[in-house]
């Protein structure tokens, strides 16, 4: 997993950022995929576009999470979809509460450590008699699957094999500052263009419950999370809902197999995050730190019937080695 070479000219951060978030992908040998919802609360539903093979329960599962603003629709997100199928993954690209238009499906909002609507699916994964899954996230949604081992500690169901996260915003504080920075200005406005265009939906789907009055003075990630996010759950303020959402809060507890790759060139994602001894303490958890890459980036050389995108490899080989492991009972202790 260490022999990552960038593809010839984006050796610069910021250009491998936005080469593989710009550049159009196909993915032509992938089936349509068929909706699935998970009624994972009270009043909340999510969508998944999911590939099923022939016989789903002889197959192992990979559910696959996007970043913030993203969807199930995001290129990464079927790039995965692809290379995992092919090699015989049932995969459920799930959307977070309110993404992928879904936000008439749900009362309530989303944020960046909300694990509960993951753990649903594998349950009803293992029901539908899928018992080996694997989660993998980007950004946002690998700050998730992190923290969704943390958070089930050594109670992990024994269909959850592994965990995979690229470029997790880890440590949401630190991500947030970095989101700040004055070359960081056009990440910054696309996130909050995309919060703020989400918020103004959500109130028409669901008149009254969101007052916007607060929404036209929203400049930056951190004040949509202060007037929005952090109130709608009931966290103190925006500090206290990036203490309390992220996964190095909890990595130490992990007692799955996982990989976390990310990029000492990543402009939103600091690298020296990935030093912490929480993390690096873990033997469970493998910590690739390539020297180039970009944030949720990676494009390579093409690779036999693979494209570009050496993550999404490593992402698949992963979910392949740790679904052959044998399974792990159910009262495994630490």
């Amino acid at each position: 997993m260490n022999d990552y070479v960038p593809k010839r000219g984006l050796t610069n951060g910021h250009l491998m950022t936005v080469y593989c978030w710009g550049k159009p992908r196909g993915f032509a040998a992938l089936p349509a995929p068929s909706e699935r919802y998970f009624d994972v609360a009270a009043g909340t539903r999510v969508l998944a576009h999911c590939h099923w093979q022939r016989d789903p329960a002889a197959h192992p599962a990979l559910i696959v999470l996007h970043g913030l603003e993203g969807s199930s629709a995001a290129h990464y997100m079927r790039g995965i979809a692809a290379k995992a199928y092919r090699r015989g993954f049932n995969v459920v690209l799930l959307n977070q509460r309110n993404c992928g238009g879904t936000e008439a499906l749900s009362e309530g909002l989303y944020h960046s450590g909300l694990t509960a609507d993951a753990a649903h699916v594998i349950t009803e994964l293992g029901r539908d008699g899928i018992n080996r899954v694997v989660v993998a996230g980007y950004s946002l949604g690998g700050n998730l699957a992190l923290k969704l081992a943390g958070d089930y500690g050594s109670a992990a169901p024994g269909s959850l094999m592994g965990v995979c996260a690229v470029s997790p915003v880890i440590e949401l504080a630190e991500c947030v500052r970095a989101l700040e920075r004055r070359e960081n200005f056009i990440y910054q406005w696309n996130f909050v263009r995309g919060l703020k265009a989400r918020m103004r939906r959500k109130a028409a789907a669901h008149p009254g419950r969101f007052p916007l009055d607060r929404l036209s003075k929203v400049r930056t990630v951190r004040q949509f999370d202060e007037h929005f996010t952090a109130p709608h759950f009931a966290f103190a303020d925006a500090d206290d809902y990036y203490f309390r959402a992220s996964a190095m809060r909890v990595v130490d507890r992990i007692r799955v197999p996982a990989l976390v790759i990310t990029a000492a060139d990543d402009p939103l994602v600091p690298a020296e995050l990935f030093g912490d001894p929480r993390l690096r303490g873990n033997a469970r958890v493998t910590v690739i730190v390539t020297q180039h890459g970009g944030h949720c980036g990676f494009a390579s050389s093409a690779h036999g019937m693979d494209d570009e995108y050496w993550a999404e490899r490593q992402i698949v080989d992963f979910a392949e080695q740790v679904t052959l492991l044998p399974k792990r009972g159910s009262d495994e202790g630490e």
